[in-house]
């Protein structure tokens, strides 16, 4: 089987070079899947950053010559600046052009970048279920994406050879790619995501509170527990509050599931319901196993985290 080592775009323009973006800078010269990459950011220490580091042909802090003569642009920044974004650059973005992000909300991308996207520029949302906590361009790396899903919520009636080629983008960087409406994503997302983190947030407030209000040592003695949710909560802060801010019917109705579950469980710790808990514990344990069989995370003892060394 030969493999395509032809570039996929002649320019990527990325708009937003933390984490994401620097790491699809990487996976892009990984892979030759561009001629030439292009980063825009609006903070001078992260061009600074960038420059040093190398991982694009060019770097801009206007948007116009960042997207100018782009095959590619990809909105790279928080979910809430999307819509003023795609308002300035409408008018620089090359006939012919897709037009996406990496956001982890879909239905918002539609609702604030859709109004502003020319008609010659094809709009496809989509979304890299890849991540750290870490944020920056300094934190990216070339295999992100390596083995992750990438969801494409495309429009309807968008045009065929424009999807097709940007799946042949995400599948070359390493992802396996699924087609989704952008409101069943978001609702997978709610709960396989957002509460998630949402609750690791919480749960590390409501410790913090603790140890302030006690003087106790919770943080000094957490427990493995409790020490997997700060790393969660130790997420981009900005990102978070846009995705729930643009995410809110999904989360609040997966969050009343969520507290619904939770009475459950409080009333069978309540009433020593031991085989209601066995049982859920059995069945929750059963999907950790799917997931790790699905290639989505490790089985590696502490979750695969590097040993100390003596």
């Amino acid at each position: 089987m030969t493999i395509d080592s032809r570039p996929v775009f002649s320019k990527v323009a990325l708009i937003g070079i933390g984490l994401i973006g620097s790491s699809m800078a990487h996976a892009i010269k990984r892979g030759g899947l561009a001629a030439h990459v292009a980063g825009y950011a609006n903070d001078p220490g992260t061009l600074e950053k960038a420059r040093a580091i190398g991982f694009a042909d060019s770097l801009h802090d206007t948007l116009q010559l960042a997207v100018r003569d782009a095959d590619l642009v990809v909105l790279a920044t928080p979910v809430g600046a999307f819509g003023a974004l795609a308002k300035e650059m409408a008018p620089d973005l090359k006939r012919g052009a897709i037009l996406s992000d990496v956001g982890s909300v879909k239905t918002a991308v539609v609702r604030d970048v859709g109004p502003f996207v020319p008609d010659h520029v094809h709009l496809i949302p989509a979304h890299p279920i890849a991540g750290t906590e870490q944020s920056g361009p300094e934190a990216g790396f070339a295999e992100l994406f390596d083995g992750r899903w990438c969801i494409l919520t495309p429009p309807p009636g968008v045009d065929a050879h424009a999807l097709d080629t940007l799946k042949t983008f995400w599948q070359r960087m390493g992802s396996q790619v699924e087609i989704m409406d952008p409101k069943h994503h978001d609702l997978v997302l709610a709960i396989t995501s957002h509460v998630p983190h949402l609750i690791a947030y919480n749960i590390v407030g409501t410790a913090a509170d603790l140890e302030t209000v006690t003087e106790s040592e919770v943080i000094k003695y957490s427990a493995g527990g409790f020490r997997d949710f700060t790393r969660i909560a130790a997420s981009d802060p900005t990102m978070w509050r846009d995705v729930f801010l643009n995410n809110r019917e999904a989360v609040l109705e997966m969050l009343t599931r969520f507290n619904e579950d939770l009475n459950l469980l409080q009333r069978a710790i309540r009433w020593g319901d031991g085989d209601m808990l066995f049982n859920l514990f059995t069945r929750t344990r059963a999907i950790r196993r799917s997931i790790i069989d699905a290639g989505q995370d490790s089985a590696e003892p502490n979750f695969g985290r590097a040993k100390k060394k003596p």
